[in-house]
């Protein structure tokens, strides 16, 4: 969701500015543009599309300059059009800005600007920056004054970057609730979204925090605090993240890439270091009340846990999507929250994570992006390595984060004396299995699943069903469906369907169903019964199970023989490569999800 580049150098930085811009598409956006200095003063060029369309039309990496600022926009207020586009120029061309995040008094500076003789160029909140700056300039003749000036006026959620003709060898960035990283490389600064902006060029990064700013110059920078102007020293973080792994290597999709990097990313997650789930399941059992908070994907992966901590501990942790956590949670002092995030940076999540900590509670997370704001704010943070995510439509990050949490339950289990250690060692050691049959449900299924892809790529309306653990797995089934094919899918239990849905079912209305091991007795006999529900009522049904037997179903997806325990980690990758390859089917944009955000970082 909107993206910031920028890059200071004593070298020309088209090229480096463009790079930077192509590494944030994965965040999603509908148009892009750039701005540079020069001696002809702020040149920007910028479009609706693509950032390779986009250069075509506008040849953005045809400007000279050694300062630029770049913007990939994911449209809030304004519709799609080139004038809504960043950067924003104030009037007489002196600033330019890019934004990320919501001006919610923007209306009211606008007005006010307008009134003191300030013309617009666009419908977008953050066109009344540049105008501001440009008002209080006029006043202080201070580029990083006026921009202070400004930000004091300025309410919601905000990651600015500005240039200005009257200090032509910096950029000013700062940064309120939305996620701002400097880059500090040999003769040459940058700035980005996230650090995979500029990580081909340089490992060492800042991590701004709330109500801060920097003034970064080529060979220089410093940080304050926005509200006092007091200096604040910044660590810098190393980070370990190969740019390799961000590439496609070979795949046509990175969806696919990361759907065939999961077993890999399993097998780190299980071999971090023990302590981190250690810690997590002795705060657990010390908190009077807990809660797992995620949202979209991880709201799923959350309700996965619920049934995880339920099964093997004995455990009840409710599972809250973030965006409601505020309206629902009754956090005290002695609450805590487990918050599940890819990115770190999620909006929602961290307005969940401020309010339990505004209630005195604790919290925990698991985390895929080291440094992210998620991951420096909670109490307790456990880095999953999953290396990047790189699609929009998250899919390794998941299956990861489905494996922490099974290992926090197994040691809450042992903390309490349901399991033995003998016990938890027995299921900790049929785990080291999973990448190896996920390795196989990839290897061995793919082309068949394919195959019913392009078959069944028509039908517009699906329903996954799932019982038990197999809910939450039918759930985010439906998800990653609906957002890389545009069909209309949709998840639930399945001793809901006859609570309803049933009355959907015709020969439009096709249906996927999770199929337990027939070794989980009750809940294999109660899924098979939604089965007949809708093959009596002339429905389609796919099975995706591990019992070859079944001929109640139109097609089934075979599954290889695991432990019951483990069984439910095995489905979801079937499912993945479904969608994947329905939406190659229908020639969908699968990295870049029309309207869709990797990371949702407005309200």
């Amino acid at each position: 969701m909107c993206g910031i580049a920028g890059v200071v150098s004593s070298q020309p930085v088209s090229d480096r500015l463009f790079r930077g811009i192509k590494n944030l598409e994965y965040r999603g956006y509908d148009s892009c543009g750039v701005a540079y200095l020069n001696s002809s003063g702020i040149v920007v060029r910028k479009n609706i599309g693509y950032v390779d369309s986009v250069n075509v039309t506008e040849r953005l990496c045809e400007i000279e300059g050694h300062v630029g600022i770049a913007h990939t926009r994911w449209a809030t207020h304004g519709r799609v059009t080139k004038a809504n586009s960043h950067p924003h120029m104030s009037c007489n061309g002196d600033f330019a800005v890019v934004h990320n995040g919501i001006i919610s008094n923007y209306r009211g500076l606008r007005d006010e600007l307008r009134m003191q003789g300030h013309e617009f160029a666009s419908d977008t909140d953050s066109e009344v920056l540049a105008h501001l700056v440009e008002e209080y300039y006029r006043v202080t003749e201070d580029v990083e004054k006026a921009f202070t000036e400004a930000l004091g006026r300025v309410e919601g959620s905000y990651a600015f970057a500005l240039i200005s003709t009257h200090e032509p060898g910096k950029i000013f960035c700062a940064r309120c609730k939305s996620p701002l990283v400097m880059g500090i490389g040999n003769k040459s600064n940058y700035l980005g979204s996230d650090f995979i902006t500029f990580l081909s060029y340089t490992r060492k990064v800042i991590f701004l925090d709330d109500g801060e700013y920097a003034v970064i110059c080529g060979d220089d920078y410093y940080t304050k605090k926005i509200e006092s102007g007091e200096l604040v020293d910044k660590p810098i973080t190393e980070i370990s993240w190969d740019p390799e792994t961000s590439k496609k290597n070979g795949y046509p999709h990175y969806m696919l890439k990361e759907i065939h990097e999961q077993p890999n990313a399993m097998v780190s997650a299980m071999g971090l270091d023990n302590q981190g789930v250690v810690e997590l399941a002795r705060m657990i059992l010390d908190a009077d009340q807990c809660f797992l908070v995620g949202v979209g994907t991880t709201y799923y992966v959350s309700l996965i846990g619920q049934y995880l901590f339920s099964i093997h501990a004995d455990h009840f942790i409710p599972a809250v999507s973030s965006d409601e956590f505020t309206n629902l949670a009754k956090p005290t002092n002695n609450s805590l929250a487990i918050f599940v995030s890819q990115s770190g940076e999620t909006y929602d999540t961290l307005n969940a994570l401020r309010f339990i900590k505004e209630a005195g509670g604790s919290s925990a997370a698991i985390v895929n992006v080291m440094g992210s704001s998620l991951a420096r704010m909670a109490d307790h943070t456990i880095m999953q390595g999953s290396g990047p995510e790189i699609c929009v439509v998250s899919t390794k990050a998941a299956t990861s984060q489905m494996i922490i949490l099974l290992q926090a339950a197994l040691e809450l289990a042992h903390l309490t004396g349901k399991l033995s250690r003998g016990e938890k060692g027995e299921i900790e050691r049929a785990m080291s299995e999973i990448p190896g049959r996920i390795n196989s449900v990839i290897n061995d299924n793919s082309e068949f699943i394919r195959g019913l892809a392009n078959k069944y790529s028509h039908i517009k309306n699906w329903l996954w069903l799932g019982r038990g653990l197999y809910y939450p797995l039918a759930l985010e089934s439906a998800l990653k469906m609906k957002e890389v094919t545009y069909l209309h899918a949709e998840g639930m239990s399945g001793g809901f369907l006859k609570h309803g849905t049933l009355s959907l079912i015709d020969e439009d209305m096709y249906t996927v169903v999770l199929v337990p091991p027939k070794e989980e007795e009750d809940l294999y006999q109660l899924t098979m019964s939604s089965v007949e529900e809708i093959k009596a009522r002339g429905g389609f049904v796919i099975g995706i199970g591990f019992d070859h037997d079944e001929d109640l179903f139109d097609e089934i997806i075979l599954l290889p023989k695991v432990s019951r325990f483990l069984a439910p980690f095995l489905p979801l990758v079937p499912a993945q490569l479904f969608a994947y390859f329905v939406a190659l089917s229908l020639d969908r944009e699968i990295d870049k999800p029309k309207s869709l955000a990797k990371s949702v970082t407005v309200p």
